[in-house]
């Protein structure tokens, strides 16, 4: 079975041989490579192409937002895991525009580092449980600033199955296999949802599930 290649970043080393540590005590993944900086993990993004990115925010040289957002822009195929004292809503939004897969804090890496590694190297999101509180009042808020209207009801059975498994985390690959439809339909009806829903992003769809009471069912 393929490991999971993955590439720290963070600018102390004493924090990179913990991480590195922890993960590699995983039989399923290996550390390629370190960054002490995010110029160094743009880099190294570039001649490793890891599965998942663990990288810290506040570093010298380039922060860990604008290395993620590079990054991203650049290899789509790279997961980004964003690791950070701060649990305020302020560092958690723009993390996910500049197109983090998961947030989890520093205090609680010993518990739920290896579990966000597996999440967004199968393609889903991670976020710790107030982060998710935050991303739906959020959602809600801007609800009760737009016109009362209910597009849900717009969409098909097929598309809210769609729209479902999309928020639950799953690619479309692995939506597409649960619901013996092609990965090409499953993308068609995820366009159909965002257009139908006005949603701009993974994260809009997720909050929108949220928000729906959509993900309290399980397949």
């Amino acid at each position: 079975m393929a490991k999971i290649r993955v590439l720290l970043v963070d600018d102390h080393m004493v924090v990179r041989i913990g991480l590195k540590a922890l993960i590699e005590s995983e039989p399923d993944m290996e550390v390629v490579g370190e960054a002490g900086n995010g110029l160094e993990a743009i880099e190294q993004a570039h001649a490793l192409c890891p599965d998942v990115i663990v990288m810290d925010i506040s570093m010298p040289e380039l922060d860990g937002l604008e290395a993620t957002r590079r990054i991203r822009a650049e290899l789509p195929a790279c997961h980004i895991l964003i690791l950070t004292v701060h649990a305020q809503e302020r560092y958690l939004f723009p993390v996910l525009k500049a197109g983090g897969a998961g947030y989890v804090l520093k205090s609680t890496v010993d518990t739920e580092l290896l579990d966000a590694i597996h999440t967004v190297a199968a393609g889903g999101a991670f976020l710790y449980p107030s982060a998710t509180r935050m991303l739906l009042e959020d959602y809600l808020g801007q609800l009760n600033t737009m016109p009362e209207q209910d597009a849900y009801e717009q969409l098909s059975d097929r598309e809210r199955e769609v729209l479902k498994l999309l928020a639950l985390g799953y690619t479309a690959a692995q939506a597409a296999d649960k619901l013996a439809l092609s990965p090409k339909t499953v993308e068609t009806y995820r366009t159909r949802i965002m257009q139908k829903l006005n949603l701009h992003s993974r994260v809009d769809l997720v909050q929108y599930a949220l928000a729906r009471g959509l993900l309290t069912e399980h397949y």
